[in-house]
Formats: C-alpha cells, structure tokens, sequence
C-alpha cells in the first residue's frame, strides 16, 4: 500500500496566501538555500501570525507544523530555557531554521570532522545538507521559537548518544544537495 502526500496541507490557524505562494507545489526537492530562504521569508514576513500561533510548554518543546508538501515540510518549534533537543540527523533531508525570537545553540558536525558550536539569534536562518547532524539547546534565560523546514518531508530522525557518534557514511537521499 502507497500513500501520497496532499498538494498542499496547511495548519488551520496558519493559511495565508503570502505563504502558499512561497512554496511551489511542484518543487519535489529543495536545496539547503531554498530551505534558508524559506524559513528566513516566513520568520520575518508572518512574524506576528507565528507569535499568535505559538506556544510555550514547560514540559516539553512545542511544535506545530505549518505546512506540507510532497516536497517540503514546514515547523514553528518553540523552546523554554533549558529545553533543547537529542543529538540527531534528519535521516538524509537537508534542512533550514530560522530564529523567530531569542537565541538557540546549536552544536553540529559533519562526520568526520569536529563538533563545533555556534549560536543563533534571530535574523538569516542556516541551510544544511543531509549529512549534518547537530543538537539545538535554549542555553539562554529567555523563551525562544524556530522556524524549520526539511526536504524531503516525513524522514524520521536518528537520535544519538553523542554527536561524536555519527557515522561518518551517513545516507542522503538521492538528489540532495550537501
């Protein structure tokens, strides 16, 4: 049994036009630059509809997924202090985000080379390619909220002890773009 994936499905408190018009229905794969400019466009132009929509759960991250394609996924994720993720790939998407608000640290690696570190804050989002694997941390006092997108839609992360642990020969999904 196939299942397909709707044209487009978008969250019901967030249907906008400018945003049915920033995702072409017919792109099936999207570069690491598109992803950025995706999150960046839609951090800063439906700024205050993503603030409306967001929430800030002290027991978990918060997220909502915005929209759906067969080519691209779309989230607002929200974070308190001290909440972050696991280290973990996207399981050979390559992938965007964007700081809405307040700052995130992110650790990162492309197998084989180092973990490094940098911090997010909002403004220009970051593309990355199917091999990079990180973790994201609100090490900071104040609440933050990501925008986030991946191509292809729907590849389930792989968490990690570390990210020292990363193989070196992760997958990519053919057609991606490091």
């Amino acid at each position: 049994m196939t299942s397909t994936l709707p044209a487009f499905d978008v969250h019901a408190d967030f249907d906008h036009p400018e945003l049915r018009s920033w995702i072409p229905q017919d792109r099936l794969l999207w570069t690491p630059t598109e992803l950025r400019d995706l999150t960046t466009i839609v951090a800063k132009d439906l700024a205050a509809e993503l603030h409306e929509l967001a929430e800030y759960v002290p027991e978990q991250r918060w997220w909502a997924r915005l929209a759906l394609t067969e080519g691209v996924e779309l989230w607002l994720l929200t974070w308190l202090p001290a909440q972050g993720t696991a280290p973990h790939d996207h399981a050979g998407a390559a992938g965007s985000f964007t700081v809405l608000s307040g700052r995130v640290t992110e650790h990162y690696r492309y197998a084989p080379g180092p973990v490094r570190t940098r911090t997010h804050l909002a403004g220009p989002g970051i593309g990355f390619g199917p091999r990079r694997a990180h973790q994201v941390l609100n090490l900071s006092d104040a609440p933050a909220a990501t925008v986030h997108a991946y191509s292809p839609p729907l590849l389930p992360t792989r968490e990690y002890a570390d990210l020292s642990d990363i193989r070196e020969d992760l997958p990519r999904v053919a057609g991606a773009t490091s």
